[in-house]
């Protein structure tokens, strides 16, 4: 009797670790397929409610750019100029901004830096001096920039300055903008 509670018990405890996983996984791939109108990452004013916004924040990395819910925006240097090549696992921990329509330019922004490229599912990605832009799947909240520097699917992550290059540097003191946004 009690080696078939145990069992049991440990069935469920794994049953219950599975739907954890699963529920993680499906809020992670939920954000990378919502479109900038329903994704409250991607959320603008009711002015331009189809467009996204890209604004700045400032924080121990210096001066970065964010969407307008106030989280960090990144790009990633394998990334070729005006083309976005993270997709399917890594379009879900790095989703995409997205837009319906031209992006708009808050605060700090230079608005003829912004764009667009067309991802290979046809929805438009915001791109900042060429490079696709990108939300951290684990930054939940404004000022979160757990994704400053990470190496994810085999090259780096970076925030991104308002000069439209990488911030290379973690803070320590001093941040300070990369000399490339590639990272070359």
């Amino acid at each position: 009797m009690m080696s078939s509670w145990r069992a049991a018990r440990i069935r469920i405890g794994g049953a219950a670790a599975m739907v954890t996983v699963a529920v993680v996984v499906a809020a992670c791939g939920s954000s990378s397929t919502n479109s900038s109108a329903a994704s409250p990452a991607n959320h603008t004013p009711a002015s331009s409610a189809s467009a996204a916004s890209v604004g700045t924040a400032s924080g121990t990395d210096g001066k970065y750019l964010v969407g307008s819910s106030g989280r960090a925006l990144y790009l990633w240097v394998a990334d070729p100029s005006d083309k976005s090549v993270c997709a399917g696992a890594c379009a879900k921990f790095w989703p995409p901004l997205l837009t319906k329509s031209a992006p708009v330019a808050a605060g700090g922004v230079t608005a003829g830096q912004l764009g667009t490229i067309a991802r290979s599912n046809g929805s438009k990605q915001v791109t900042y001096a060429g490079h696709p832009l990108y939300y951290f799947a684990l930054d939940k909240s404004m000022g979160s920039i757990t994704g400053q520097g990470s190496d994810n699917f085999g090259a780096k992550w970076w925030l991104v300055a308002p000069s439209g290059t990488a911030i290379t540097k973690h803070a320590s003191g001093a941040a300070a903008a990369g000399s490339s946004s590639r990272g070359y």
